[in-house]
């Protein structure tokens, strides 16, 4: 991607993360109890900290793998220098642990080292694996031979968290050139995604981060012989040109899909703690719309004023559960979710449309020619009581699916996250390796 469609789209991240925080804000005033502001407090310090990640240009390049795989030695290979202790024992490295590294350019890159999976029990190793592989804009998974099961399952597992993936293949001084075309050969084919594709050239490097010392014969000038033993330098060129190539290429735009996507999960985060928050009044609200509705249609004796109410009805219902949720909504914003509602519903609201059109012309026949005959004036009662009642169903159906779109936050309109996420992965092209995340979600 040129320069210019990075920049592009970390303006757009920014945007839309300062618009997040600018309508969340609306949550700490008067108006909203200060039982929601404290509760949905970590959500906005997180869709800060991104913003603040966005200004400072800085990646997150986070090392997996299993046991003595050698990924201190990697990032230590990376850098240039041992910093982070390596060994012969399993589990030298217990926590988490970052550090900074500039090769040159304008983004500042942080390593963060993480424990051998494995090596934590139970769900403390779960937890902090999910934690470190969502900060993380790209993640290096270490091995050193053919995946065992273990592997792929955690490997399996960091791609459902839909994060761009190098699969760094260490320790190849060990194997001779047919071993490792061979194995090379199946981690291409096992580190494939759910879509079964194999890795790219970009997506599988060969490293030799800490390679075994060699026995070596010295000759001395005065013709005597002797053995040493020389550790020969890493193998890590192609993994830093990988690298390179990858954040120079497509660097910002992975800052800027990263930061929206933990942006988008603190807006649902946010979004479903207001909801369980106000179920009650939610509920009052949608029986009130649903009464208020089938009580003006029923009396309605216009065709036409039957369905534009009950559109305006439905319309209106959404706009003031997302005002009781504190959520942001415009009317132009409520017509797409209730046309969204309408279709994904099947026929069943379709079918209230209809049924408002047919029994309505009905209705207002009988009431034209109803005059002081009874039966004409029961004709019109049972069917406004039956149109009242479908639209009364509508009503409430429309408000308990207004609800679950709603516990999505406000990740919808031009700068909503979801919709520039959407953006940025139209734009990648087949050569970059967000173009398997393109995939992996369905977006064309």
């Amino acid at each position: 991607m040129s320069n210019n469609q990075q920049e592009t789209h970390l303006n757009r991240a920014r945007a839309s993360l300062r618009q997040a925080l600018s309508w969340y804000g609306n949550l700490h005033k008067s108006e909203f109890d200060s039982e929601l502001a404290g509760l949905i407090k970590p959500e906005i310090q997180q869709i800060s900290a991104n913003l603040n990640k966005l200004d400072y240009n800085v990646i997150r390049i986070a090392a997996f793998g299993l046991v003595s795989r050698g990924k201190s030695a990697v990032l230590n290979a990376l850098l240039g220098q041992k910093i982070l202790q390596t060994g012969p024992l399993n589990g030298v490295t217990q926590y988490p642990r970052s550090i900074r590294w500039n090769p040159g350019g304008k983004i500042e890159i942080e390593l963060i080292d993480t424990p051998g999976l494995g090596e934590i029990g139970g769900d403390n190793q779960a937890k902090m694996a999910r934690e470190v592989s969502r900060q993380a804009d790209l993640i290096l998974f270490v091995v050193s031979g053919d995946i065992t099961r273990t592997e792929y399952e955690a490997l399996w597992d960091l791609r459902q968290g839909q994060k761009p993936l190098i699969l760094v293949f260490n320790k190849i001084d060990l194997y001779p050139d047919t071993d490792k075309t061979r194995i090379y050969a199946n981690l291409q084919e096992l580190g494939a995604s759910s879509r079964g594709k194999p890795l790219k050239p970009d997506e599988i490097v060969m490293v030799a981060a800490e390679p075994a010392a060699l026995e070596v014969r010295v000759e001395y000038a005065d013709g005597t012989q002797d053995y040493e033993w020389e550790t020969p330098p890493p193998q890590i060129e192609e993994l830093q040109q990988a690298i390179l190539k990858i954040l120079n290429r497509e660097g910002r735009s992975l800052l800027s899909l990263n930061a929206l996507v933990q942006a988008r999960e603190a807006e649902e985060s946010i979004a479903a703690k207001t909801v369980e928050l106000r179920e009650k009044q939610a509920e009052d609200l949608i029986w009130q719309y649903t009464k208020y509705k089938s009580l003006a249609v029923g009396f309605n004796p216009i065709a036409f004023l039957d369905i534009c109410g009950g559109i305006v009805a439905d319309l209106a219902l959404i706009r003031s559960l997302s005002r009781l949720y504190g959520l942001p909504m415009t009317g132009y914003e409520a017509g797409k979710l209730l046309k969204t509602i309408l279709s994904s519903c099947g026929g069943l609201l379709l079918s209230e449309l209809g049924s408002s059109f047919v029994l309505g012309f009905g209705k207002s026949a009988i009431a034209i020619s109803s005059g002081e005959n009874p039966l004409n004036i029961t004709a019109f009662a049972g069917t406004a009581v039956t149109q009242a009642g479908i639209a009364g169903y509508g009503a409430y159906s429309v408000g308990k699916a207004a609800q679950v779109y709603l516990e999505k936050g406000c990740s919808w309109g031009e700068l909503g996250v979801s919709n520039v996420i959407e953006e940025i992965l139209r734009d990648v092209k087949s050569d970059t390796i967000l173009y398997r995340l393109q995939e992996e979600m369905g977006i064309k």
